[in-house]
């Protein structure tokens, strides 16, 4: 999962786009980048680290242009080095920048396909140097000085022949504009906002509206899936439907976990959809265990708390904060690695005492993926003096991997594979766990006023909405993304910087 940002404005685009990252930092804290475009001269910046670590004020000061891109990374499909932040960018045709969230299913045969017949050189593992690559390779095509909106939609439209899976995309085309597109199933978010200035107006993508809130932007809406939308440097908006959606299925992990709850995606408030999981949530454990002796229910901060706060409330039980958070640390479950991950739980999370001795205590989290955070919580509160360590989470059971851009490649690393609930529970530590259950969570996430009535619900499920996913496929996805391929290719590349720096 990554965050991903472009504005066409009417003056300098640099601070907003540092701004807007820092708001989508939580979608990636593996690197940052930002690409901006002056009089057909590109200016880039990029490394790894959080945003406040990558952009000193000289890098700033060097990120010059009304047109401009950004990207924070979360490593996934073999994006493990610090030369793979991005934007990536090709100098041919025209000079093209792109910042890509998710992941296409048949990267590794369009990178084969790209070598072997386009002729294109492929620099990193990256999925995203796939997809811009393919995006040239159909824009090379044109072979006038000058790209059209026709030509953009013309190449986008190959681009989505080409391309499987669940991605959104903000490619930049210098000294013509700016462009955005989302897959067929509209899995990955993308939105589109619009400002009025003086000047005359002003367009951003972003993957969450948060970024658009926090910018004085408007949210005009979702960009649609199958959809290219393109802003020249003028500001002049072109968009067009480029394939047909098949069915539109958002990633319902978005929901769960990924987004600011302050977010809407496709017209959903992610706020009001946690709220009703916590909603469904409560009503289950009432259902399991009507006499339940529960004393208070505590969030695992920090996506966890407004569901907590709902089965507090059903259940009639006192709601607590019980845990300190350090908040210069990062979301450990999308940090690359479960040694460091496990690592991050204790400098992350301490426990007020007063909260939890001899207390019988209920912990929500929003979900259990691996397993090892969970134990790692509930031995706290056992420190901590909890008579009874109850655990509930708001999103069913993870069984299975997740193919579009989420890292949970290996079946094998996630804890509910091939065990009933209760084995989980004992693993963990838990004296009794409880999980949502899948329709309850669907029901939840699609109540508001959104056209939305399916998502791809993969990593629970097992359903893979683009239908071309095999269990070859997940094999080969496995032995290339588990933790322990990603430690094998780590090694002494995490400090090569192969970046084009700000001149």
């Amino acid at each position: 999962m990554c965050g991903i940002v472009g504005i066409v404005g009417t003056s300098p685009v640099n601070q907003r786009i540092y701004d807007a990252l820092t708001v989508l930092q939580h979608r990636g804290q593996d690197a940052a980048g930002i690409a901006t475009s002056q009089d057909g001269e590109l200016f880039v910046r990029k490394g790894a680290g959080l945003v406040r670590d990558v952009f000193g004020q000289h890098d700033m000061q060097g990120l010059r242009g009304h047109v401009g891109m950004g990207h924070v990374r979360y490593p996934t499909a073999g994006c493990d080095a610090a030369a793979e932040s991005q934007p990536f960018y090709v100098n041919a045709p025209y000079g093209i920048c792109l910042g890509h969230n998710g992941n296409p299913t048949n990267a590794r045969e369009l990178a084969e396909v790209l070598e072997r017949e386009d002729r294109r050189h492929l620099n990193t593992s990256s999925d995203s140097e796939v997809l811009l690559n393919v995006l040239a390779s159909e824009l090379q095509r044109v072979g006038t000085p000058r790209v059209m909106p026709a030509d953009i939609f013309a190449a986008v439209s190959a681009v989505y022949r080409r391309c499987r899976g669940g991605y959104a995309a903000v490619a930049m085309v210098i000294g013509h504009g700016l462009l955005g597109f989302r897959d067929p199933n509209g899995i990955r978010p993308l939105v589109l906002g619009q400002r009025e200035t003086p000047k005359g107006a002003e367009w951003m993508l972003a993957s969450e509206s948060v970024a658009l809130d926090m910018l004085g932007f408007k949210l005009v809406r979702d960009v649609a899936p199958g959809e290219v939308v393109y802003i020249d440097e003028l500001g002049r908006l072109h968009t067009q439907v480029c394939v047909a959606t098949a069915r539109h299925t958002p990633c319902i992990f978005e929901y769960v976990y990924f987004a600011r709850p302050d977010s809407l995606i496709d017209n959903i408030s992610v706020h009001r959809a946690r709220m009703r999981m916590g909603d469904a949530l409560a009503e289950k454990i009432r259902r399991e265990r009507p006499a339940h002796d529960i004393d208070v229910v505590i969030p695992i901060p920090d996506t966890s708390r407004t569901s907590a706060q709902q089965v507090a409330q059903i259940l009639g039980v006192k709601y607590r904060e019980g845990f300190v958070k350090n908040r210069y640390v990062g979301r450990t479950f999308i940090m690359p690695g479960q040694e460091q991950r496990s690592k991050s739980v204790r400098s992350k999370l301490n426990a007020i005492d007063l909260e939890f001795r001899g207390r019988n205590v209920l912990l929500v989290d929003d979900s259990i993926v691996r397993g090892t955070t969970s134990a790692q919580i509930i031995d706290l509160a056992r420190e901590a003096g909890a008579n009874k360590v109850y655990f509930a989470s708001a999103a069913p059971p993870v069984r299975y991997p997740n193919v579009y851009g989420i890292d949970m490649p290996a079946a094998s690393e996630l804890v509910a594979d091939n065990r009933t609930i209760a084995e989980i529970g004992k693993l963990i530590g838990a004296d009794w766990l409880v999980y949502q259950d899948l329709v309850d969570l669907v029901a939840a996430v699609k109540h508001d006023h959104s056209s939305i009535d399916s998502f791809d619900t993969s990593c629970f499920s097992g359903e893979y909405v683009t239908g071309d996913v095999t269990a070859e496929y997940l094999g080969r996805l496995e032995s290339e993304r588990s933790d322990a391929a990603k430690a094998r290719r780590r090694g002494p590349e995490r400090s090569a910087l192969r970046v084009i720096q700000t001149s």
